[in-house]
C-alpha cells in the first residue's frame, strides 16, 4: 500500500527533487503545524514563492504572500476559539480557515444559504465564538462578534509581528451537512494525517503538480473543501469566485487545466456554446444525470469524473471517463486505499447485483456529528446512507436508503425513475420523491422543469415503457425551477410548496 501511495505521488509530481530552502521550509512547516493548510502554504512559500496560489475577484495573492498574510492574520484569532466562516469562495475564506489551523482555532464552515434563523440556530448548537462574514449576509447575522471579510485587510496589515506558538493544538474543523431532508448537523471532518488521501484521489483523477484549478462548487460544502485541500498538495493555482456564473466560469477555464464543479454548474455551463480545452472536470456533491455526463464527455471529451461520496464518509468511488462512457449511471470504482462493501439490513454483503446498503472504508471517515451522534459503522465500514449495486465491477447508486419507498408491496428508487425522465427530450431537470398514497401506502411524485413540449401523460408514457408500472409516478408537476440549497442540492423537502405551472395529477380512480 505504502509503495502504490508513493508511486502515485511520484507520478502527479507531489514528490519530487527540492532544493535547499524547499527541504527546509517543507520539514519546518511540517514540525510547526503536521499537514495542515498551514504546512501546505509554508511549503508553497519555500519550492514556490511567487507562484500564484490564488485568483479571485480582488486580484491575486502568491504562495508567500498567502504564508505572511494568514501567521499575521492568524494573531486575530485565540486558540479553542470557534469560529464560524460565512464567506463565498475567494481569499477571505481560504485566508481565514488557514489563519484558524496556525492558531489551533475551531472552524464552522457555514452555508451562505442560511436564513437568519438558521445561523442563529447553528451560532448556538456549535458555539461559535467569532464570525468571519462577508458583508453581504450583515442582515441575517446572529449575535456574534464578526469580522467582516473587507476588514481584513486591516487586521493583517496591524497584526503584530510576534512568532505564532509552535506546533498549537489540532483545531476541529467542522462541516454542516446539506439539510436538503431536515436541519443540518455540524460534522467533525479529520484533518489528513498523511498524504494517503490525496494519493487516493489522484489514482483515479489525474491532477498534475502545479494545476491551474478553478473551484466553482462552494469552499464551505465537503466537495469545495476537498477541491481546496487536495489542490494545496499540488501546489496549484486556485481560481475563485464570489457567485457562479457558467460564462465567467468557462472563460476563467481557458486559463485553467482542470476544474471542479458541482452537476447543476456542469448544466448550466452546457447551454453556453463555449467549450474551452481541460485535461480534468471533477464534478460531485449531487447526483449527475446521465444525460449530463454523456454530453459533457461528447463536447469536452474524454476529462470528466465523477466523485460519489458524502460529509461523512469522503469519498467512496470514483467514476473514470472510460468507465462513464461505458456506462453513464455509473459511480465507478473505489479509489487507492478504499473499502466498498454493499450488505443487506443485517450487515451480511449481498450478491454481486443485488441492491443493498453501502458501506466504506478509507482515511477520512468523519469524527462523528457534533451533537454527539454518528453514522452506522459495520466492520470499520461506515454507512453512506445510500442504496447501490455492483455491476460487472462499477458501482451503481439506486438513492438515499430514506428515499426508497414501498408503493403496493414493491420497493420503488426515486433515483432510478430520475434518471431515466432526464434522458427524456424537453426535460432540463427533475426530482422525484415519494408520497402518501390511501390505496398503495406510498407513490411516486415527479417534479419537471423543461420546455412547453412537456405533458404528464407523456412523462408518465416514457417512464411506463422503460420500467415497471409501480414506478411511473402518478403525481406530475411542472416548475421553473427546482428548489436547490446553495451546493446545488435540490432540496426535496420544499419541492410540494415550490410554485408549480400546472400539475398532472391522474384522475380519481385511475
Amino acid at each position: 500500500m505504502l509503495i502504490r501511495v508513493l508511486l502515485t505521488l511520484v507520478k502527479a509530481g507531489v514528490i519530487r527533487p527540492l532544493g535547499p530552502r524547499g527541504l527546509s521550509g517543507t520539514l519546518a512547516g511540517y514540525l510547526q503545524w503536521d499537514i495542515t493548510l498551514a504546512w501546505g502554504y509554508r511549503t508553497g512559500a519555500a519550492r514556490h514563492p511567487h507562484r500564484a496560489a490564488i485568483i479571485d475577484d480582488d486580484g491575486v495573492l502568491t504562495y508567500a504572500e498567502v504564508d505572511e498574510r494568514t501567521s499575521a492574520l492568524a494573531h486575530a484569532f485565540h486558540t479553542g476559539e470557534r469560529v464560524g466562516l460565512l464567506c463565498r469562495n475567494g481569499r477571505a475564506f481560504v485566508e481565514t480557515l488557514t489563519a484558524c489551523t496556525k492558531i489551533g482555532a475551531d472552524a464552522v464552515l457555514l452555508n451562505t444559504g442560511l436564513s437568519a434563523g438558521q445561523l442563529a440556530q447553528v451560532a448556538r448548537e456549535q458555539r461559535i465564538d467569532q464570525l468571519v462574514a462577508d458583508r453581504e449576509f450583515a442582515d441575517v447575522l446572529p449575535d456574534v462578534p464578526t469580522y467582516f471579510s473587507d476588514e481584513l485587510d486591516s487586521l493583517i496589515l496591524n497584526g503584530p509581528g510576534t512568532p505564532l506558538a509552535r506546533r498549537p493544538p489540532r483545531g476541529r474543523l467542522i462541516v454542516l451537512t446539506s439539510g436538503t431532508t431536515g436541519a443540518p448537523k455540524g460534522a467533525h471532518r479529520p484533518e489528513p494525517a498523511s498524504l494517503a488521501p490525496a494519493a487516493a484521489l489522484l489514482s483515479r483523477i489525474p491532477l498534475r503538480y502545479g494545476d491551474v484549478i478553478s473551484i466553482t462548487s462552494p469552499l464551505f460544502h465537503t466537495w469545495g473543501l476537498a477541491a481546496f485541500q487536495l489542490s494545496l498538495v499540488l501546489g496549484a493555482t486556485l481560481v475563485l469566485r464570489r457567485g457562479f456564473d457558467p460564462a465567467q466560469a468557462l472563460k476563467d477555464a481557458e486559463r485553467c487545466t482542470a476544474m471542479f464543479v458541482v452537476p447543476v454548474m456542469l448544466q448550466r455551463m452546457l447551454e453556453t456554446p463555449h467549450r474551452p480545452k481541460l485535461r480534468v472536470i471533477a464534478t460531485s456533491g449531487s447526483a449527475l444525470p446521465p444525460k449530463v455526463t454523456t454530453r459533457v464527455l461528447e463536447e469536452f471529451g474524454p476529462v470528466l469524473y465523477n466523485l460519489y461520496g458524502s460529509t461523512e464518509v469522503s469519498w467512496a468511488s470514483i467514476a473514470t471517463p472510460e468507465e462513464m462512457l461505458k456506462e453513464p449511471g455509473t459511480a465507478g470504482k473505489p479509489p487507492l486505499g478504499t473499502r466498498l462493501a454493499i450488505v443487506d439490513d443485517h450487515g451480511v454483503p449481498v450478491a454481486p447485483g443485488e441492491t443493498g446498503r453501502i458501506f466504506v472504508g478509507n482515511d477520512m471517515l468523519f469524527h462523528g456529528y457534533t451533537n454527539g451522534t454518528g453514522k452506522e459503522s459495520v466492520d470499520g465500514l461506515m454507512s453512506t446512507g445510500d442504496l447501490g449495486y455492483v455491476k460487472d465491477g462499477l458501482l451503481f447508486v439506486a438513492g438515499r436508503d430514506d428515499e426508497m419507498i414501498v408503493s403496493g408491496g414493491e420497493n420503488v428508487y426515486p433515483r432510478e425513475v430520475e434518471d431515466l425522465l432526464s434522458t427524456l427530450d424537453g426535460v432540463r431537470e427533475v426530482s422525484v420523491t415519494g408520497v402518501p398514497d390511501d390505496n398503495f401506502g406510498q407513490r411516486l411524485a415527479a417534479y419537471v422543469v423543461g420546455d412547453e413540449s412537456l405533458t404528464a401523460d407523456r412523462i408518465r408514457a416514457h417512464v411506463k415503457a422503460n420500467l415497471a408500472r409501480f414506478s411511473v409516478p402518478r403525481d406530475v408537476f411542472f416548475l421553473d425551477e427546482l428548489p436547490r440549497n446553495a451546493a446545488g442540492k435540490v432540496v426535496k423537502r420544499e419541492l410540494r410548496e415550490a410554485p408549480a405551472r400546472g400539475s398532472g395529477q391522474p384522475p380519481a380512480g385511475s
